[in-house]
């Protein structure tokens, strides 16, 4: 699977918008979606939750989806099947201000990419945020 074509500047631009919300986060200690989210919170992020199968985790409200999620977002943290993408997507696009759909490691939906982009919202796709994160601003 290949990746985005961002360089490393524009990925850094992204790490400046602060509000993240973390679709299929998980409770599950040493799973992905919940160390990433865990670290990105360490980080200074605002992660909101968003996960139809959890009221709260990791002490904070967790939505039934992103446009339920009040207030600003600007991250849409993708952490569900390449498949299970598309829907996530559709929904997000119906909320104002998002600026980035981040597809984590191993996931891409090529009709997410491009709904999104239709937008206007930058797509981001099979990278980690925190391997990224890491990466670029060292830890």
């Amino acid at each position: 699977m290949n990746t985005d074509s961002f360089a490393d500047a524009e990925i850094k631009e992204f790490f400046g918008f602060k509000n993240v919300a973390v679709v299929g986060m998980s409770k599950t200690e040493g799973k992905a979606a919940n160390y990433v989210p865990k670290y990105l919170m360490e980080q200074g992020y605002n992660v909101t939750a968003v996960n139809p199968t959890a009221s709260e985790i990791m002490g904070r409200r967790s939505y039934q989806n992103v446009s339920s999620v009040p207030g600003q977002i600007d991250i849409v943290d993708v952490f569900r099947p390449s498949n299970d993408v598309l829907p996530v997507v559709m929904d997000a696009v119906k909320k104002q201000g998002i600026k980035v759909v981040w597809m984590q490691l191993g996931i891409y939906n090529e009709q997410a990419e491009k709904l999104a982009k239709e937008k206007g919202i930058k797509v981001v796709y099979n990278r980690c945020m925190m391997e990224e994160h890491k990466r670029l601003f060292g830890e």
